[in-house]
């Protein structure tokens, strides 16, 4: 991962805000950002397929649904920024966590199997 990638990735406000809230939720899907970061859908979608195409995260389609994660190839530095970022600026996403958490009919997971 070339590092000013990463850092221009990291340098819009919905794509921090995008990044830090998977980190901390493990995976969320486009209708939970969209809520959480209270954005039209189009924007979030066109700035989740940004971090997609720079490897920053990962999806996977359950029924209608796509989810997205922290890519867990990313360099070990790259998902210290990431983890270190989300643990010590609480106050940053606290309005999006509540938004959030306050979203009625979240799409369920998978439930892992075997």
């Amino acid at each position: 991962m070339n590092p000013v990638q990463f850092y221009k990735c990291l340098s819009d406000e919905t794509r921090l805000r995008s990044l830090l809230l998977i980190e901390m939720e493990g995976e969320l899907c486009v209708c939970e950002l969209t809520e959480a970061l209270d954005e039209i859908q189009p924007k979030i979608s066109r700035h989740l397929a940004q971090l997609r195409k720079y490897a920053l995260l990962l999806d996977r389609r359950q029924r209608q649904w796509v989810f997205y994660r922290i890519n867990p190839a990313l360099p070990e530095w790259a998902k210290f920024v990431l983890s270190s970022t989300a643990e010590n600026n609480q106050v940053f996403l606290s309005e999006n966590l509540k938004r959030l958490r306050a979203m009625g009919e979240r799409p369920e997971r998978a439930k892992a199997c075997c």
